[in-house]
C-alpha cells in the first residue's frame, strides 16, 4: 500500500486517521521525475499557503492577547513535515536525474569518440579493445586490470615494469569469405 502524499494528508478536510499501523511499502523504482515536480509544485503551493495562515494566526494572537502555545505548535509541525518532504522530493529528484543521464561516450586513447560497433578508431587507426586489458597477480596469480596498483585478492602491489599481458585485445572476427 502506498503512502498518501502530504498534500493529501495536510488538506484539512482530507486528515489521516491517527494510530493506523504503518507497514513499509514495498522498494519500487524511483518515480517519474514529471511525477515528483507536480507533487512539489502542489506541496511549494500549500507550504506558502500554510506560512501565510501562520503569520496571520500570530497577528491575530498578537491583537486579541490571547496566545495558544499548543496551536502554533501544531502548525509549525505540519510546516516542518512539508518542508521534510519537500527535501525527500528534491533528493529523489536529484536520483531520478543522476539516474538518467546517459553514460559518456567511448573515446580512444588519442581522445577522438568512438563509434559503438567499430573496430578501430576512425582518427588514429588504432584498434578498438572489447576488453580492458587482463594481467596476473605475481603472488596468486589472479587476473588484475592492466591499470590495476594492487591486487584484489591478496593486496599485494603490483609492479609497473612491462606487466604480461594476458589478454589485451580480443582476436578480430574472422569473415565468412576468410575460411
Amino acid at each position: 500500500m502506498a503512502r498518501p502524499s502530504l498534500l493529501a494528508r495536510f488538506r484539512r478536510k482530507e486528515r489521516v486517521v491517527a494510530g493506523a499501523p504503518l507497514s513499509g511499502p514495498p522498494r519500487r523504482s524511483l518515480p517519474h521525475p514529471g511525477q515528483l515536480r507536480r507533487e512539489r509544485r502542489a506541496l511549494l503551493r500549500v507550504r506558502e499557503e500554510r506560512l501565510r495562515d501562520l503569520g496571520g494566526l500570530m497577528l491575530e494572537m498578537f491583537r486579541r492577547d490571547q496566545f495558544r502555545q499548543d496551536l502554533l505548535v501544531e502548525r509549525c509541525e505540519e510546516l516542518i513535515a512539508l518542508d521534510d518532504r519537500l527535501q525527500e522530493l528534491d533528493t529523489l529528484l536529484a536520483a531520478t536525474a543522476s539516474v538518467r543521464r546517459a553514460a559518456p561516450p567511448a573515446r580512444c586513447a588519442c581522445g577522438a569518440p568512438l563509434v559503438w560497433g567499430s573496430h578501430f578508431c576512425a582518427n588514429c587507426g588504432r584498434p578498438v579493445a572489447a576488453t580492458p586489458p587482463v594481467i596476473a597477480c605475481e603472488q596468486c596469480g589472479s587476473p588484475l586490470a592492466a591499470e590495476a596498483k594492487f591486487c584484489a585478492v591478496c593486496g599485494k602491489e603490483v609492479t609497473t615494469e612491462a606487466p604480461e599481458l594476458l589478454e589485451a585485445l580480443p582476436a578480430p572476427a574472422k569473415d565468412r569469405w576468410e575460411q
